[in-house]
């Protein structure tokens, strides 16, 4: 890529970027919008103080917010949105942690270095982005020793800024465990593959005789899950019988109003209809109440149940425990929090578990490689050179003044983040169908194939298609240039994630605040079918699962380039800034908290940055190979082996924190529940907490029928 390309870009995003923050900054204060950039706020109640009044004030861009979220602390953000959102924001002062000296070492020394040839002057490919890379040092060079030296650096100060994290995330999610000590996953265990009872052919009394056996000091209760599809469907058909009378009758008071205007066998006719369909909603409820009968349930169980304790510290032995000598059976876990629960996941057998995360593995491995034809082609057009030998009509572009910069600079970045954009969804999809439990695991493994999913085709797909096949087609001509020509590969697509980094950050940035989709849709509903009706804030959870990855691979491709191309660093920076600012604005005011792990995502977010430093170390060992430098090369693997070490260290130190509840905290924390008299409060909660949603009282609008009345009253107890 020529450098023109590379401004073309970098202007392209800077002018995107400060026009749609402007715009925003113009948006956010007008009154009709609160309800989507105050999404969060307004579904709490919380007063957002906008100025109504017409004035000139409220057509000014405001910048205010980017000087707030600098001010906003951890302590606010865990009050407001838990620790989970605190994993988003430490990712991103990670990268501004690290990047900020790497670029200093980058731009001070390895960059001179790189750029000045052995005789302290300019190389001849001044005019080119490789002078400003490592394929600029000649074969044999001492200067790569400055290399060596900076790698060791950046790779030490990597891992002692992780550690520092993950302890420091470890300590906040202890203090928020025993903070929210009320939670009634603390004292509920999830039971799988419940065995009949012999004598009365259920589960559920299996389950108490088990328990009440086993752990007759510390066992409470317990709450079967069933297989309730044909009560679901009657309580959707009552639901919607009952929303459908109270319309009738608001409709029919109205036209009372005008009852002159109307025929009296109209009148007739609709008076008679709010009846029909009362009589129809006592048929579904005298149904729904045979169904919820205990011989129905019974029928109708599945070997699955919440289990839940006295004590915390019992819920944690029964957790981790192995409950049979089969340990196919009575498998036990601790439960998700009780909005976390993706209750019809539940109802899969676990011995069906295996069958479904194959098939997810074979349905992400047919995605990724179908993905591969749009990285490959935006290579194609990212190489202009080669585009117009394989396509001759492209050579039209260049007749068009600084098009063609634009082409290979703007939009090959832009194309390939429009694709990657619809990737999580179909990620979430399909952890959904692995089998997940609950909606954090759903998103976790998510965010796993995400990650993945960028580092193969992302990076190294475009790596490949973008150079390294290339290189090999001359050193098939010219075999004894191969070693140069794969060096120069690794860094010549250097500019590329360049441009990568600049789109993704600064236009990908700038649209997540904007949410234009969300503007345009409610433009689009006020003026048609939501028009006059109560507008209700647009509430949306963050999607973890696209967020971490994208960051981890900023991550991954500015650790990788660091000793490579510094010159990408500066763009880094900027990236983690913006990115810091946007999401501290989103997480306080536009997202909700659907569910709350206390950190779990950290031990993820460790490793996607350990595979980074990993893959920054081979790659300069393979470098070094390639430059006639093996002592560089052999001096390297130390530090490999080094990282390598750490990981296990922390799988050890850390690992199993986040994986189980301790022993010695859940003492602690039943310790100060007893001191402080609720013990009994807690406990009892979370008797009823897990309750199945189809189980749980409705509130159907009443119907005003005396008739009915007490067949809804029946439904809800």
């Amino acid at each position: 890529m020529k450098p023109e390309s590379l401004f073309a870009s970098a202007a392209i995003n800077i002018g995107l970027a400060m026009v749609v923050l402007t715009l925003f900054s113009v948006l956010r204060k007008q009154p009709p919008n609160a309800f989507i950039y105050f999404a969060r706020c307004l579904s709490q109640h919380h007063h957002v103080h906008l100025d109504r009044s017409f004035t000139l004030l409220r057509f000014i861009p405001s910048f205010s917010w980017i000087t707030r979220a600098f001010r906003v602390s951890e302590d606010e953000i865990i009050d407001t949105t838990g620790l989970d959102a605190v994993v988003i924001i430490r990712l991103f002062k990670f990268g501004i942690k690290f990047f900020v000296p790497c670029s200093v070492l980058g731009l001070v020394i390895l960059l001179p270095v790189n750029y000045y040839t052995s005789q302290d002057v300019p190389s001849e490919n001044s005019h080119s982005m490789d002078s400003y890379t490592i394929s600029n040092i000649s074969r044999g060079s001492d200067r790569l020793w400055v290399h060596f030296t900076c790698l060791w650096l950046i790779s030490v100060y990597g891992l002692y800024l992780l550690y520092k994290e993950y302890n420091d995330i470890l300590l906040l999610r202890t203090q928020q465990i025993r903070k929210f000590r009320h939670r009634p996953d603390q004292f509920t265990v999830l039971v799988r593959e419940i065995p009949l009872c012999d004598d009365h052919k259920a589960r559920g009394c299996c389950v108490d005789h088990f328990f009440s056996k086993h752990y007759q000091d510390t066992y409470q209760s317990y709450q079967m899950l069933y297989h309730l599809k044909d009560f679901e469907d009657l309580l959707k058909q009552a639901k919607s019988l009952a929303t459908t009378i109270e319309d009738v009758k608001k409709r029919s008071v109205t036209r009372k109003r005008n009852r002159e205007s109307l025929h009296f066998g109209e009148f007739r006719e609709d008076s008679a209809k709010p009846v029909l369909h009362e009589e129809k909603l006592q048929e579904l409820c005298h149904k729904i109440c045979q169904i919820r009968g205990k011989n129905m349930l019974r029928e109708k169980e599945f070997p699955v149940a919440f289990v839940t304790f006295k004590s915390r510290c019992a819920a944690a032995l029964a957790a981790q425990s192995q409950q049979h000598s089969n340990p196919l059976l009575w498998i036990t876990e601790m439960a998700p929090e009780p909005r976390d629960v993706l209750w019809e996941n539940l109802l899969i057998p676990c011995r069906y578990l295996l069958l479904h995360k194959i098939g997810v593995y074979i349905a992400a491995s047919l995605f990724t490689i179908f993905f591969a034809i749009p990285v490959t082609a935006v290579q194609g057009i990212a190489k202009f050179d080669n585009l117009k030998k394989w396509f001759p009509p492209a050579m039209a572009i260049e007749l068009i003044p600084g098009l063609s910069s634009v082409v290979t600079g703007y939009l090959p970045s832009a194309i390939l983040n429009g694709f990657i954009y619809v990737v999580p969804f179909g990620m979430l999809a399909m952890a959904k169908l692995a089998g997940c439990i609950s909606r954090s695991k759903q998103e976790i493994k998510a965010c796993n194939m995400f990650f993945y999913f960028l580092v193969g085709n992302v990076f190294f797909l475009s790596l490949l298609s973008g150079s390294l096949l290339d290189e090999i087609g001359k050193s098939v001509t010219h075999p004894k240039d191969f070693p140069g020509h794969l060096a120069s590969a690794v860094s010549a697509q250097a500019d590329f994630f360049m441009t990568y980094i600049l789109t993704t950050g600064l236009s990908g940035f700038s649209l997540e605040i904007l949410q234009s989709g969300l503007l345009i849709w409610d433009l689009v509903k006020s003026h048609t079918f939501g028009h006059g009706k109560k507008k209700e804030p647009y509430l949306y959870s963050l999607h973890y699962c696209r967020v971490i990855p994208m960051v981890s691979l900023a991550v991954l491709i500015g650790m990788i380039y660091a000793v490579v191309a510094p010159l990408l660093l500066p763009f880094l920076i900027v990236y983690f800034f913006l990115g810091y600012v946007v999401y501290i604005n989103q997480i306080q005011n536009v997202y909700e908290t659907v569910y709350e792990t206390w950190g779990k995502y950290w031990p993820y977010v460790h490793h996607y940055i350990l595979i980074a430093i990993v893959l920054m170390q081979i790659t300069m060992i393979g470098l070094f190979g390639l430059k006639r430098k093996p002592a560089a090369s052999f001096a390297t693997i130390p530090l490999l082996l080094l990282t390598l070490m750490f990981n296990e260290y922390c799988k050890m130190r850390f690992l199993p924190t986040f994986d189980h509840c301790s022993i010695e905290d859940a003492k602690e924390s039943d310790e100060l529940d007893k001191k402080s008299g609720l013990m009994e409060t807690n406990f009892e909660n979370a008797i009823n907490a897990y309750c199945p949603p189809c189980l749980r009282p409705v509130n159907f609008p009443a119907p005003g029928s005396s008739s009915t009345q007490p067949l809804i009253s029946s439904i809800l107890v």
